[in-house]
């Protein structure tokens, strides 16, 4: 009995952070580092329940939804829940038709549903450079992707969420480092998955990241250090 409550008391002083796109490959370790930390708890949101013991086996609550579902489905998953993470994706061998379903209208609707929910942090991955410029540079393949980033980006900025937006590199599946390169404008380069999501991690503990965007490659800096220095 002691035990229970002593765990309910060390709940109910964490930050529950749902993770959108938990299944993915950032979101897989960021459930994890989030499960490792002392002030954050997650609940992962997936698309198909077989996807769930995975994560129920970190001790993570799940919720199961498809981002093509309505605003009212996503904000019932982030009922109770202080943080929202959008790090879903429609992947690169998907045709433009899922890059807006999930890219932009996804991302949109789940900024509409923290607002449901009266969920006030929301972290967005994004996309390296969202700029208007660089929807006109990108190849022709990369331009949907970067065009939905930039208005999914844009609609987050509009809001009076406490809103973060983090712009990584290419993205590899390489061991991270936690060491890093941070900054509103960093020279284009890659980033290991696992590092990214040690940053959404840093960047949820750290208010100094609220209304700020920020590009983010490898590099020399620890990662705790670099985002106090955003």
């Amino acid at each position: 009995m002691l035990v229970d409550l002593l765990n309910y008391l060390e709940r109910m002083d964490k930050m529950k952070v749902l993770v959108v796109g938990a299944n993915g490959q950032i979101g897989k370790h960021l459930v994890s580092f989030i499960q490792d930390s002392d002030s954050l708890e997650a609940k992962a949101m997936i698309r198909k329940q077989e996807q769930a013991d995975f994560f129920e086996n970190l001790g993570a609550d799940t919720a199961v939804v498809d981002l093509e579902q309505d605003i009212d489905a996503i904000a019932k998953a982030a009922e109770g829940v202080d943080a929202i993470v959008f790090t879903a994706g429609s992947g690169p061998h998907t045709g433009k038709d899922k890059t807006i379903m999930v890219d932009l209208d996804g991302a949109v609707k789940t900024v509409e549903a923290a607002k449901a929910a009266g969920v006030k942090r929301f972290v967005m991955i994004s996309s390296f450079d969202t700029r208007r410029e660089a929807i006109q540079a990108a190849p022709e393949s990369f331009a949907p992707y970067v065009a939905a980033k930039h208005y999914a980006d844009k609609w987050l900025k509009g809001t009076d969420l406490d809103y973060t937006i983090i712009h990584p590199g290419i993205l590899t599946n390489d061991k991270g480092t936690a060491q890093v390169n941070a900054g509103v404008e960093v020279e284009r380069g890659e980033i290991p998955r696992e590092d990214v999501a040690r940053v959404v991690v840093a960047s949820l503990e750290n208010e100094n990241t609220i209304g700020k965007e920020f590009q983010l490659v490898a590099g020399s800096v620890p990662v705790k250090e670099a985002i106090r220095s955003i």
